[in-house]
């Protein structure tokens, strides 16, 4: 990563991971533009599909998985400064005009427009750090937003929507106002009296403002009327896209906490904290809640009835009477067991990929790592996931070893894959920078079929060799009636409230991350609430359980399986009431993709939540033994 070290010397290193070029005595700094997005849209665009300045000498640094999977599209752009060299007003590149008899031009420009009643972002980096465009908030408070919009719209009934509420002078009707001119304001992190020679970049915020340049050749950044575009195409239009820079030095920021203005400036980040807070002690209290609950049916309840079952002439009554037929083989047995091997693979890389977030790995500086970091552990996890499924078949007596280890390596991620290639299907029609490229997805393919795919071989090769654990009765036992709570579906809708009381509002800042465009980067909280879902996933299975088979219902496997899984639902139809009461989205084919896209998350999730039932195996063993 590039030290932020900007030296006067002949010298090449790094901005974005990028490249700072130093001729003479100056230090020239590159900035580079990332994707455009929208709150209003699920479809990003990239930086050359609007008609902005480009640069001549296009750039491209090179992108991981994480990033290429995200839809982010880096290139620099032509804005390009020379270190401690203050520039009041420049003309970025020749005006931009647009004919009206021009269809080309027609259609650039109303591409334009769209962005800006869209109110698309732009999101611009120098040196790995966001350009960020702070202003005031109410109660006094800043907020630094990591991108800055296209321009606004006044409608027609003189409504000033999103950005053109900031500036008064914004109140024609009907009319679009570019952001043409930022002022960009650098700080850095001089070592002149701190023992090291050159400066670090800290902090880089502009201010977006639209100004109708008089002199197109000669233009003056210092006021004048706003950059108009009448929404009606009845005249010819030309913008000129300036800019201003100055440094400023600011020996206060450190350069390892360059990021915290951003962070703590963020309107959600004190609300995240006390009620991360707030939830994480309730959901403390519920765990503290169910593992008394099932410690002291463990302990007292289960102690009590193994002692008067072990009485002489004691009739067996409640789970006892059940104890032959615990280990019959479910109906489904392969599906049930290939759920169970795909949870668990699942299972691990989520704790491991969130316990490296956790220590700072996988930051939001570093770009796409998340989900880099993700995707190879699911490859390399292959093993567990065959032993597991492998394991479990065995148990129930199955012999098409062959068909279950090909549906636990291509059932789940196909139906994950199907979906997803589906969705950048759309995506390349509606030409989003979130469409994948064709060659990304043959190397997704190829890390599928040519790694996970044969560690899943193996894993099941070992699983299959374990033994059949017990014996069943050769006659099921008759089930007696049951009462309405210890019936399958109250029992299973039920035991998924508590899991999904403890990640509501972990799910709900999560969501904003994802759609609203916003940093997650609390990530010790969500660890911590992984956790507390594991243990409450768990303990309310075994709970469960325990009661439905004190009932004589030795059905337990699919049962058990769902009582956590069904969280997932839970968390389809809070993504459901998301959509409508905060989100701002339009068109079918954003629909269509938030809800192609969340079921995809739906299904991780609730094969996440169901490993719960390998605790409940491990218990049933030790029971039945």
């Amino acid at each position: 990563a590039f030290t932020g070290i900007l030296q006067a010397q002949f010298r090449a290193t790094s901005v974005l991971e990028g490249r700072v070029s130093c001729k003479s005595i100056h230090t020239y700094i590159q900035l580079f533009v990332n994707r455009l997005d929208s709150v209003e849209s699920v479809l990003p665009y990239e930086y050359d599909v609007f008609d902005f300045c480009k640069d001549d000498k296009e750039l491209r640094p090179s992108e991981n998985l994480g990033q290429v999977l995200f839809g982010e599209r880096i290139e620099s752009s032509p804005y390009k400064f020379k270190f401690k060299e203050d520039v009041k007003c420049s003309r970025v590149c020749l005006p931009k005009t647009y004919k009206q008899g021009n269809k080309d031009d027609i259609a650039k420009l109303d591409f334009l427009k769209m962005g800006m009643q869209l109110n698309y972002q732009h999101h611009w980096i120098i040196d790995n750090m966001p350009v960020t465009w702070c202003y005031d908030v109410e109660d006094g408070q800043k907020y630094c937003n990591p991108g800055f919009p296209i321009g606004c719209l006044v409608a027609g009934d003189g409504r000033a929507k999103d950005a053109c509420v900031i500036n008064s002078e914004f109140n024609k009707k009907n009319t679009f106002y570019v952001f043409n001119h930022v002022d960009i304001k650098i700080k850095y992190h001089s070592g002149e009296k701190e023992g090291w020679t050159g400066a670090r970049l800290v902090a880089a915020t502009l201010e977006p403002k639209s100004i109708k340049h008089a002199d197109e050749d000669h233009p003056n950044c210092d006021g004048g009327n706003p950059m108009e575009v009448p929404a009606d195409f009845n005249a010819d239009v030309s913008i000129v896209y300036t800019y201003a820079v100055t440094f400023e030095q600011d020996n206060t920021i450190k350069w390892a906490s360059r990021w915290d203005y951003i962070l703590v400036s963020m309107p959600h980040t004190n609300i995240q904290w006390f009620r991360s807070e707030d939830v994480i002690m309730n959901s403390l209290v519920i765990v503290l809640f169910l593992s008394g609950m099932v410690a002291m049916i463990m302990l007292r309840t289960l102690h009590k009835d193994i002692a008067r079952y072990n009485q002489v002439d004691q009739e067996e009554s409640g789970w006892k009477q059940v104890h032959g037929d615990v280990f019959r083989p479910p109906r489904k047995g392969m599906l049930l067991s290939v759920f169970l091997g795909q949870g668990t693979q699942i299972f691990i890389m989520t704790f491991i990929t969130l316990f490296l977030a956790c220590l700072g790995f996988l930051s939001p500086a570093n770009r796409g790592a998340l989900m880099t970091c993700a995707v190879v552990l699911w490859v390399l996890l292959g093993t567990p996931a065959g032993y597991v499924s492998a394991r479990l078949y065995k148990t129930f007596g199955g012999e098409k070893w062959k068909t279950n280890v090909l549906l636990t390596a291509l059932l789940c991620p196909g139906i994950v894959f199907a979906d997803f290639f589906l969705m950048n299907l759309i995506l390349w029609g509606e030409g989003s920078s979130a469409a994948i490229p064709f060659g990304t997805l043959v190397a997704i393919l190829a890390l599928w079929f040519g790694i996970s795919v044969p560690l899943t071989f193996v894993g099941a090769y070992f699983g299959f060799k374990k033994p059949q654990p017990v014996r069943t009765n050769q006659i099921p036992r008759q089930i007696p009636e049951q009462s309405f709570f210890t019936k399958p579906i109250p029992g299973i809708v039920m035991g998924g409230i508590l899991p999904f009381g403890c990640i509501f509002i972990q799910l709900f800042f999560i969501l904003n991350s994802i759609w609203s465009h916003q940093m997650y980067y609390m990530f010790g909280f969500l660890f911590l609430v992984f956790i507390i879902l594991l243990i409450t996933c768990s303990e309310a299975t075994i709970l469960l359980c325990y009661f439905h088979l004190c009932a004589e219902d030795y059905h337990w496997w699919w049962r058990s399986f769902l009582t956590s899984g069904f969280t997932a639902v839970y968390l389809f139809i809070y993504a459901v009431h998301y959509f409508f009461s905060k989100l701002q989205i339009i068109g079918m084919a954003s629909t269509i993709l938030y809800f192609g896209y969340t079921m995809i998350m739906v299904l991780i999730f609730f094969l996440f939540t169901v490993t719960s039932i390998q605790g409940l195996i491990t218990l049933q063993l030790v029971v039945r033994t």
